[in-house]
């Protein structure tokens, strides 16, 4: 309907009962109306976490009140850590690419068919050699080396690009650069990594190979937040595949290379959906 609006209300509180009687309770009282709703109370850490996909009055007015309202009724008493975001919103996303582009392709194709409600302002890379694929989908690309060695001037201008397109997410789609603790820490929360998960098992350039050698009769991929512990941040989404003997190592990078593409993308969709919440050193993510 024109004069209603979707939206999503992310939170985590200390566990306490009542929290889902007074959430939806209020909701209704100011003219929601929800249409899904999910919650979990975790045993281990006592805190509780929800997602609430909910209509209301088309009317900003109206949502600035019912913000100001829920912090005043329930959020402010509960201590409650919480988001309301428009759901159809598209979110801004910046991916940073090196030179293996098997992810990259993916995410060109799933935004230029309409299957993650994003908008990509740039592509930055430390290579060139993604440009042509970048610019045929009509994105501005940007390379931007590290030059003599000044890896904080890089990523001064990877954060002015930041902040000057308002980006929501940064996505690493095999962005074979560490990330300074600096850009670690303003991009907490919101920049999202891919990686084979053979790490730290087989470290380098070519982990497919060293698998091979060793046997493996599993490969798989793990997107994850990143944080300053390398390829250790909290994790979004995961897939595995069953290998044997019989494979080279090219079969190998190229079936971990199309279950990176995909769990990257399912990350990338329930990071945009707002279905993840963080809970320490873990994630509650739902589905």
């Amino acid at each position: 309907m024109s004069d209603t609006t979707r939206l999503i209300l992310t939170l985590s509180c200390p566990d306490a009962p009542g929290v889902v009687a007074g959430v939806t309770g209020f909701l209704f009282n100011e003219g929601g109306f929800i249409e899904e709703s999910t919650q979990y109370g975790d045993a281990s850490t006592q805190r509780f976490f929800m997602r609430v996909q909910f209509t209301a009055p088309a009317d900003e007015a109206h949502i600035a009140r019912l913000k100001e309202r829920f912090y005043e009724s329930i959020a402010g008493r509960l201590n409650m850590e919480y988001h309301f975001h428009h759901a159809d919103r598209k979110t801004r996303m910046l991916v940073l690419v090196s030179k293996h582009m098997h992810c990259l392709n993916d995410i060109m194709y799933r935004y230029r068919t309409g299957q993650l409600n994003v908008e990509i302002p740039a592509v930055i890379s430390n290579h060139p050699d993604a440009r042509g694929m970048v610019e045929w989908h009509g994105i501005p690309y940007h390379t931007m080396p590290i030059e003599n060695g000044d890896k904080a001037a890089q990523e001064a201008r990877i954060l002015e690009l930041v902040e000057r397109e308002r980006i929501d997410l940064v996505v690493l789609a095999r962005y074979m650069q560490i990330l300074s603790p600096n850009l670690c820490e303003t991009l907490k929360g919101r920049a999202i990594n891919i990686h084979h998960s053979f790490l730290p098992s087989f470290k380098g350039a070519k982990p497919y190979h060293q698998a091979y050698e060793r046997g493996v009769k599993l490969i798989g991929a793990t997107a994850h937040y990143v944080t300053t512990d390398l390829d250790e941040g909290p994790i979004i989404e995961q897939e595995v595949e069953r290998v044997d003997h019989t494979q080279s190592p090219d079969a190998l990078a190229a079936i971990g290379h199309d279950i990176e593409s995909l769990v990257l993308a399912r990350a990338i969709k329930l990071q945009t959906e707002h279905r993840v919440l963080m809970n320490g050193t873990k994630t509650v993510v739902f589905k």
